[in-house]
């Protein structure tokens, strides 16, 4: 695979995949600039170079079609904020006029494309619209890992018709990861909470051979409790993937369910709420977070590892009174010493507004890819570079 810094870039149109996919708040503001910032040096290191820069980038799903609520105008706004200058904002990723203000660019200048999967060919990884996408520039760079586990067109098939390199971010995501899945170090912790079980499930099999231990939190931790036979009341559950759980060794010693919670009949009303043992949750009751008792299980097991792997919250972590779990985690793998990676827009989007992100060894700006990447599996952009 080529890297940015072997690559002659100078002065050069070069097209830049970043994962600009981040969340929003009701005014359209950014609410969490990790990933934005993340790539910053890769944009950084081609200004030096004189490159002329085109960002490709997506927001949401807007299902191929063009809703100005997936624009990234807000976007293009922090972004100016974060490199204290002017980018500019093409009113579509390809056509007649983009390429006039790509072929107008001067160095060290920057240009954001308007959202990639307003056209659906995107996502149909689609040759004719690479090709355009391609059309705009000399040099293609991946700095997009969050969405590496994606064939599309500005993944994958652009790599067809322009010289491909892995910017900077890429190239740090895959050494880290690739150090976790290819040399761990022992004892091996996972922990896996939040929801989005049927992405997690692979996971944990890929692990159950290597780990020493596997934790297990939030609504997956209540899928498998559900497994077991145990009742969780009104708890988030994923009922389609309870089968596939019956199949999976649950009862391994290798993992490790929370052994009690914070249980309420009204997450909006925590006064009400009590901990109690998961063994006991009433049928009108939910579980929202961990326990005390779970938050010490938990934090001797990390304490002992050299390595942990964490994605996905341990509970209702938006709010602030079901945080406790998630931030119990956080600080027992902060203070154990051990090699961390963490991944996962919940859990970064929390160590973000605690401040703690910097605790951690490295933190991927990927939750699906991060987890494919860890299982072996290939990704499509990838694959694409190493061709």
């Amino acid at each position: 695979m080529k890297l940015l810094k072997n690559m002659d870039v100078a002065k050069k149109r070069v097209l830049v995949r970043v994962d600009f996919n981040v969340s929003l708040g009701d005014s359209g503001q950014v609410l969490d600039d990790f990933r934005l910032r993340a790539t910053l040096p890769t944009i950084q290191y081609l200004k030096q170079q004189g490159s002329k820069i085109i960002l490709m980038a997506h927001l949401g799903r807007p299902d191929g079609r063009v809703k100005p609520e997936f624009g990234l105008s807000q976007v293009k706004a922090h972004l100016e904020k974060l490199l204290g200058e002017a980018v500019g904002l093409a009113s579509d990723c390809v056509g007649k006029e983009v390429e006039i203000m790509a072929q107008d660019l001067k160095e060290g200048e920057i240009l954001l494309l308007e959202n990639l999967r307003f056209h659906p060919e995107e996502e149909k990884n689609d040759a004719d619209f690479a090709k355009r996408l391609a059309g705009l520039g000399e040099i293609y760079i991946n700095d997009a890992f969050g969405v590496s586990h994606r064939a599309h067109a500005s993944v994958a098939a652009i790599t067809e018709f322009l010289p491909a390199c892995a910017g900077f971010l890429l190239a740090k995501e895959i050494e880290n990861l690739s150090r976790v899945r290819d040399r761990a170090e022992h004892p091996l912790c996972i922990i896996i909470g939040g929801a989005k079980i049927s992405t997690k499930l692979k996971l944990i099999q890929s692990f159950l051979g290597k780990a020493e231990d596997i934790i297990l939190g939030g609504a997956l931790a209540n899928t498998v409790l559900r497994a077991k036979g145990m009742a969780i009341g009104q708890s988030m559950v994923e009922e389609i993937e309870v089968e596939k759980l019956e199949k999976l060794e649950i009862t391994n010693s290798k993992i490790h369910l929370p052994p009690d919670a914070i249980l309420c009949h009204d997450k909006n009303n925590a006064a009400l709420c009590r901990v109690g043992p998961v063994g006991d949750v009433k049928s009108d009751e939910m579980i929202l977070d961990i326990g005390p008792d779970s938050e010490k299980l938990f934090s001797n097991i990390i304490g002992q590892a050299k390595m942990v792997i964490w994605n996905g919250p341990m509970g209702l972590f938006e709010k602030e009174a079901f945080a406790g779990g998630t931030l119990a985690v956080a600080r027992a793998i902060a203070d154990s010493g051990a090699f961390s990676i963490i991944g996962g827009g919940e859990t970064v989007t929390l160590l973000e507004e605690k401040k703690m992100v910097d605790k951690f060894s490295f933190v991927s700006t990927g939750g699906g890819a991060m987890m494919e990447f860890l299982c072996g599996d290939k990704l499509p952009g990838i694959i694409a570079l190493e061709k």
